[in-house]
């Protein structure tokens, strides 16, 4: 009886060092599934948010080239409005799903400022359905657009911790 009483110590000791031994690796595993859970939900987010984006530019891109057609934009490539009527319908259907998984997964300001974003393009679409001939309203749309999707940007940017980027304000025409 007094060799099991001299091995107590040991065995206790074993046991706590197994049980220390399990704790901490089961710690270490919960810790390293959360961060793979959140990384993979930024990767999913950013994933939606970049679809978005691409999404509204496609419509943005189209009310560019009506603009010329009416002689309110200088984009080189013109398009009348019975010609981009077909297609700003198509990217308006495609923008739907984007803008629904937006709303699912992104953050209330992102939402917020994709919101900002998207009314203005929709005012740029109406301005051109209704043939107005006003480069100097088209240029205040514009601006408008570009600061909706900086803000955008910049609320993406701010949601997924990425460095701040560049503002994509490019001149339209080469300086002299």
């Amino acid at each position: 009886m007094s060799a099991f009483f001299q091995q107590l110590p040991a065995l206790i000791g074993a046991v706590i060092g197994a049980l220390g031994s399990y704790l901490a690796l089961a710690r270490s595993d919960r810790d390293r599934f959360k961060r793979e859970r959140a990384a993979r939900w930024e990767e999913r987010r950013l994933a939606v948010y970049a679809e978005y984006a691409r999404s509204l530019k496609k419509s943005v891109t189209l009310t560019y080239r009506v603009a010329a057609h009416i002689g309110n934009d200088p984009h080189p490539h013109p398009m009348s409005v019975a010609e981009a009527e077909p297609l700003l319908a198509q990217a308006t259907d495609d923008r739907d799903p984007s803008g629904e998984a937006l709303i699912m997964l992104g953050s209330r300001e992102v939402v917020e400022r994709a919101r900002v974003w998207v009314t203005v393009v929709m005012e740029m679409e109406r301005f051109l359905r209704e043939g107005t001939r006003d480069p100097q309203a088209w240029q205040v749309l514009l601006d408008r657009q570009r600061a909706g999707r900086e803000g955008y940007y910049a609320a993406v940017r701010e949601d997924l911790r990425l460095p701040p980027g560049h503002p994509a304000r490019w001149p339209t025409m080469p300086e002299a």
